[in-house]
């Protein structure tokens, strides 16, 4: 067979079957097994690494996988997830992992320091950027399983991308060839709130890894440096405020007839008060006035504890 015949017939093979001669596509239960492998290593030392930086106890269980193309994998995936992309060499350089944003946001609640019972079943939302940020410490400790379990040689550590949502997954192109790959899925629940996470792994590593446990290390009860962590970040964040003052009352007769130059009255005659809040949340109690050329506001009186504001303010 000449070359170009040779070239000719790999172009034209069906794609399961080339990847199967060439390592990439493995039998289904060979696959699972292989998953459920790691399921059952991400079941037993995940909620001690957890356990080890937050002090929190979290539940780990493995959901089964599934098989197929690594995009339609993630595409399959629930839409209030945050991604990485992660390389990990001498291994794979084309693994993707997912979390669940609900999962996420209680943990961050925990760490805020929300009592248990308060917390409730989150919202479907976007991470904020403070949570972007515990969902990357969250993404390293995964991949630090994953590394310990797989003992790629070299000993290299993973490599991650910025975590990013679902929806803002910038997509291969087109006539890039996907890869056939396996999600790893597994459930993880803190505090009755109930979440995922997933390893979308390419067969091609999946295949010629041996599993092995990782050695166990004793470890503090809880991190100082990943708490101060998430402390010092809430404090550096930003946030919007808003100002309202209480304007006199008028009928409605008078409203639709106001105009361009017109001139509505404070409601209050001497000190006017004003009320200052961000993400729909009364913070403080102000007094409006003037410094020099700028307006601006004097605050009197707090709303709320510091650790019930900051607690509002990152949702």
């Amino acid at each position: 067979m000449t070359m170009s015949n040779a070239s000719h017939d790999k172009q034209t093979m069906d794609p399961a079957l080339l990847a199967k001669l060439t390592g990439g596509l493995g039998d289904r239960g060979r696959v699972a097994k292989l998953c459920s492998s790691f399921g059952d290593i991400y079941s037993e030392f995940f909620p001690d690494v957890l356990k080890s930086e937050t002090g929190l106890d979290v539940t780990v269980g493995y959901l089964g996988c599934e098989i197929g193309y690594k995009n339609h994998l993630i595409d399959d995936l629930s839409t209030n997830m945050t991604l990485v992309d992660a390389t990990l060499r001498n291994w794979s350089q084309n693994i993707t992992i997912a979390c669940g944003n609900s999962f996420i946001i209680t943990l961050m609640e925990h760490l805020l320091g929300a009592a248990a019972e308060t917390i409730e079943e989150p919202a479907d939302r976007l991470l904020s950027v403070i949570e972007l940020d515990l969902a990357g410490m969250v993404f390293d400790k995964i991949s630090k399983v994953l590394r310990s379990a797989v003992n790629a040689p070299g000993g290299f550590e993973p490599s991650l991308s910025a975590p990013f949502a679902h929806e803002a997954r910038v997509r291969p192109p087109e006539d890039r060839t996907d890869e056939f790959a396996a999600a790893i899925n597994m459930s993880i629940t803190l505090a009755g709130i109930v979440s995922e996470f997933s390893l979308i792994v390419p067969q091609t590593a999946l295949l010629k890894t041996t599993v092995s446990a990782p050695k166990p290390k004793k470890q503090p009860s809880k991190s100082p440096e990943f708490t101060e962590q998430i402390g010092d970040q809430v404090r550096r964040s930003h946030v919007t405020l808003e100002a309202k003052i209480h304007l006199q009352d008028l009928t409605l007769r008078t409203i639709s007839k106001l105009m361009a130059g017109d001139v509505i009255p404070f409601r209050d005659s001497g000190d006017v008060r004003v009320e200052v809040s961000a993400n729909s949340r009364e913070l403080y109690v102000c007094e409006f006035g003037r410094s020099g050329d700028n307006y601006m506001v004097r605050v009197k009186d707090t709303m709320n504890s510091d650790d019930e504001l900051i607690r509002h303010l990152m949702n």
